[in-house]
């Protein structure tokens, strides 16, 4: 799978860990940035990782700053990117497999590198379940974003 991952300065010093546990899964990774911990601002850190999914470079994404959150509802503002932070392992397989979620956020500085990587090796080892009513409920998110796109 192609994956693309990215993060604010806060994120940076667990981002390279986490491309190498998704690469020793056997996946593609794309390093979007950033390459320091000199300030960066995690809104272009998702518009980078949006713009990998929407292009098709990336089937899912991670992406990494302070909280989780910042980044998350970043991401969530474009079109086609179900993202969520995840700081435990149920919610990591569980956004996948029920919600579809299609980028890993990850709070830095709350969590540890240990449990950051078990993250990112459940996330990526998820499948969407595509039982009707999960489908259904995507289905209705995507009229909800179309409506917000008009």
């Amino acid at each position: 799978m192609q994956i693309a991952i990215a993060a604010d300065h806060a994120g940076f010093p667990i981002k390279d860990r986490m491309i190498a546990i998704a690469r020793g899964l056997g996946h593609d990774v794309t390093d979007l940035g950033t390459c320091s911990t000199d300030s960066v601002d995690y809104p272009d850190m998702a518009r980078l990782v949006a713009e990998a999914l929407q292009s098709g470079r990336a089937e899912r994404a991670i992406l990494i700053c302070g909280s989780g959150i910042g980044a998350c509802v970043a991401a969530n503002k474009f079109r086609d990117i179900r993202a969520g932070t995840c700081h435990d392992t149920f919610s990591a397989h569980q956004s996948v497999e029920d919600d579809a979620a299609n980028v890993l956020c990850l709070g830095a500085r709350i969590i540890g590198v240990e449990l950051a990587g078990e993250l990112v090796r459940t996330f990526l080892n998820a499948k969407f379940s595509a039982a009707e009513r999960h489908a259904r409920r995507i289905a209705k998110v995507n009229a909800i974003e179309a409506e917000g796109f008009r």
